[in-house]
């Protein structure tokens, strides 16, 4: 890239610089991510000020620099308006970009990247106001997907010794499947219990296993429908929400150890 070019991209990071500008990273469809000043965005009266806040999309032109581009240009194509105003998806949202942060590329382009990240914010941004259950929902399954983009998505449909199919079993009754963050993957307890080497760092019920694996469909619409199958009718919305938050829990450990990242939102989640 030199002199002036031109990006559609979606602000994920913000900072002060200087007296009245914002130093904002971007991740862009063309150039991957990017840094550059949004000059003036701190002023009260500066249209650049609403430009460089998070989450917003903008069609931008782009000065190089020497050391760092500037922003000459900026027109909004897409906002979020309803993730400001709820906790739960602001925090989810935010999640979600400091993964993209992490994965993102300089320099080149991140179609799918970008796609992916918009699709599950738009999702987000769409859900009910302080429907924390769902929030935690989507954000396990942003959070599988970008995985999943990045090749590194847990494996949970087989036990990663035998290569055995695992599916959730509720008829038995404390039916339970191990799952390894250093393996990545579901492995069969009695199995695991023969190698000394396997690290099971979690027992998933038929319910977690259940919910785990339909992260990796297109929706969770299809969850509803698959419900039906097994005998959950005494399960509790309760229920329901404490495995999301566990499912959470267990992809934040995976990121940290797959990707050495300490997600700093997820002490919002935990409130």
């Amino acid at each position: 890239m030199s002199g002036t070019y031109k990006a559609t991209g979606i602000n994920l990071k913000a900072m002060p610089i200087g007296e009245n500008d914002r130093l904002v990273t971007i991740l862009t469809r063309e150039h991957g991510l990017i840094r550059a000043i949004a000059p003036g965005a701190r002023k009260s009266k500066s249209s650049m000020g609403g430009r460089s806040a998070l989450f917003i999309v903008n069609d931008l032109l782009i000065f190089k620099g020497r050391s760092i581009d500037k922003i000459t240009q900026a027109e909004t194509i897409l906002t979020y308006g309803k993730l400001s105003g709820d906790l739960g998806k602001l925090a989810a949202s935010q999640y979600l970009a400091e993964i993209v942060l992490a994965q993102a590329l300089k320099e080149h382009p991140q179609e799918d990247l970008y796609q992916l990240l918009l699709l599950h914010l738009g999702r987000l941004n769409g859900l009910d106001q302080g429907d924390n259950t769902a929030s935690i929902a989507h954000l396990c399954q942003g959070i599988f997907h970008l995985l999943a983009l990045g090749g590194i998505a847990p494996q949970v449909y087989s036990c990663c010794i035998t290569r055995h199919a695992i599916e959730p079993n509720f008829t038995t009754l404390n039916w339970q499947i191990g799952f390894s963050i250093e393996s990545g993957s579901t492995v069969e307890l009695d199995v695991a219990t023969q190698d000394p080497s396997m690290m099971v760092n979690y027992r998933l019920t038929a319910l977690d296993l259940l919910l785990f694996q339909h992260l990796s469909d297109p929706s969770l619409d299809k969850l509803d429908l698959d419900i039906d199958k097994f005998p959950l009718e005494t399960i509790s919305d309760v229920e329901i929400a404490r495995v999301w938050r566990r499912i959470e829990r267990i992809l934040r450990q995976y990121i940290h150890y797959h990707l050495n990242l300490q997600i700093r939102s997820a002490a919002l989640i935990d409130l």
